[in-house]
């Protein structure tokens, strides 16, 4: 009977080193396949996150409407409310736009006091203020443009609207404010209040502290009475800033939400509402911003 033939030294590392091949791409096919799957799940959490998020702040800013209209003949100036849903928790907050700064109507010794009241130099503060009065202020017909030398100095492409404001966010439009100030300043700022006053009674601190006249004495004075304060007493403390001032609602309000999951994200909005009680609809949406900052007052 013939007998099998040996398998030489040779032959077995022949057929060693294809073993050892084969198994190595297995490794690395499982790490891949297990990469893949972990960033499958992250990305359909992440997916799943973004969809309660959105569903959520939509849900906040029809809560806080409900507050602003529940009572016909008495809208509140401001308000603050959370709630949990699922893994996630929710902050809104609501003010009249009116306590705001608004920058289409606001006199520039406002806009100009603000500035200075965030750190700004008192020079840079006024400088600041003269160029978002030149962004709004119409250019006379036949009148030279000289903003728009100062456009082009700063690199660019264009020269001052000579119009109102359509959005916050155009602040950033403007020539010589630097961007983190900006990204400090915008939650103080409005272009839906439609006056030069401000609410004094739902003003936040920051925003009281621009108005001419408002010492800081007279400032913490305020902010610790005007909850309860009679409006004569109030008016008595306010002195030559009380022409800088309404105590009357604005039907433009700012929502502004914060969203907090387990995970660790955190998503915030503000969204500009337009109360209409009579019309079909309670309110309409002026605006709508995402990942926004908080006002350090709110």
């Amino acid at each position: 009977m013939p007998s099998k033939p040996e398998i030489g030294a040779n032959e077995s590392g022949f057929i060693i080193v294809p073993v050892l091949w084969i198994i190595a791409a297995l490794v690395s096919l499982t790490i891949i396949y297990s990469l893949y799957a972990r960033e499958t799940a992250l990305n359909f959490v992440d997916h799943d996150e973004r969809l309660q998020a959105a569903a959520l702040t939509e849900s906040a800013v029809e809560l806080a409407a409900y507050q602003l209209t529940a009572q016909a003949d008495s809208q509140p100036l401001q308000g603050q409310f959370s709630f949990r849903q699922g893994s996630a928790t929710v902050t809104a907050h609501f003010r009249c736009e009116n306590s705001l700064i608004d920058l289409n109507f606001a006199p520039q010794t406002v806009l100009a006091g603000f500035f200075v009241g965030v750190g700004v130099q008192p020079d840079d503060a006024t400088a600041f203020a003269e160029r978002i009065m030149a962004w709004r202020s119409n250019l006379r017909p036949g009148s030279s443009d000289s903003e728009a030398e100062l456009y082009r100095q700063y690199g660019r492409g264009y020269g001052p609207r000579h119009g109102a404001f359509q959005d916050i966010s155009e602040l950033g439009l403007v020539a010589g404010l630097p961007a983190a100030l900006i990204d400090r300043v915008l939650p103080y700022f409005t272009v839906y209040s439609g006056q030069p006053e401000v609410n004094v009674l739902a003003a936040p601190s920051q925003v009281l502290a621009a108005l001419p006249g408002l010492t800081p004495e007279r400032l913490q004075t305020l902010l610790s009475i005007r909850a309860n304060a009679p409006q004569d007493i109030m008016r008595a403390q306010l002195g030559m800033t009380q022409s800088y001032i309404t105590l009357n609602a604005s039907r433009a309000n700012r929502v502004s939400v914060a969203i907090q999951f387990a995970s660790g994200r955190r998503t915030q909005a503000q969204i500009d509402i337009f109360l209409l009680p009579r019309d079909k609809e309670p309110y309409r949406v002026l605006a709508w911003r995402e990942n926004t900052p908080w006002g350090s007052d709110n």
